[in-house]
């Protein structure tokens, strides 16, 4: 039996573990997919030592992972974030497939071209490092926002900040099905119907961020569709 899983903190309300098991189900493949929570990243050797054939990367490893792989695909070099592994033979490679799915899901929604080419990317992690990509590839601008660093912090956000972009993408856990109170920090009235709110949170369905956000007008989308056409997009990495 080939082993998966995914790797992370506090994974119990993880949607890959339910996904991938009904999945290999349908399937002539035999293999489990477990969960492997972890207090710290040091080593990846433990995968080889266990036969695991590919696991996901969730937060707050996906950098750290980048950095203990053995190779990177092109796309996952340019991020400096991955999500995937695929062991071949005794090696590790890494790859990113959030870039896929935060691309197709965002152009899914067929929004893009009726707002500001600017964005406001919340958070400073792997996964807003996926999102940086691929709004460079879609020739958009954006700016990191976080507590202490980036491009500004929260506490800069006001009424010019807002006006100047058409994209507001959460990559935080603020609001996540842990902090369901939880939102990130910024001057909500200052949205209206010419943004888009993205929050790659899927659970709950409608955070606060995006409740804030649609109450002023924005349209919103979850990260649903992302979670699932990255996820496909691994499945196609272990099974190529």
């Amino acid at each position: 039996m080939k082993k998966y899983g995914l790797i992370g903190q506090s994974l119990v309300h993880s949607f890959s573990k339910p996904y991938f098991t009904e999945k290999f189900a349908e399937t002539p493949i035999d293999a489990s997919y477990e969960n492997y929570e972890v207090d710290a990243l040091e080593s990846l050797e433990w995968l080889l030592e266990q036969d695991i054939s590919g696991c996901n990367v969730t937060m707050p490893y996906k950098k750290k992972a980048a950095e203990l792989v053995d190779e990177l695909d092109p796309v996952a070099e340019a991020v400096g974030a991955i999500n995937t592994i695929k062991r071949v033979g005794s090696k590790l490679v890494g790859y990113n497939t959030d870039v896929v799915g935060f691309e197709q899901s965002i152009l899914e929604t067929g929004l893009l071209s009726q707002i500001h080419q600017r964005a406001l990317i919340l958070g400073s992690g792997g996964a807003a490092q996926a999102v940086s990509f691929v709004l460079r590839k879609l020739g958009f601008s954006y700016a990191i926002v976080s507590r202490t660093s980036g491009d500004f912090v929260y506490e800069d956000i006001d009424a010019s900040v807002m006006s100047s972009v058409g994209l507001v993408v959460n990559t935080t856990p603020l609001g996540n099905k842990e902090n369901l109170a939880d939102f990130p920090s910024l001057p909500y009235h200052f949205f209206d119907e010419k943004h888009l709110a993205y929050d790659l949170i899927y659970n709950p369905e409608k955070t606060v961020f995006l409740e804030k956000a649609e109450a002023q007008g924005a349209s919103i989308s979850n990260g649903l569709r992302m979670l699932v056409l990255q996820a496909e997009a691994s499945w196609e990495i272990w099974n190529s």
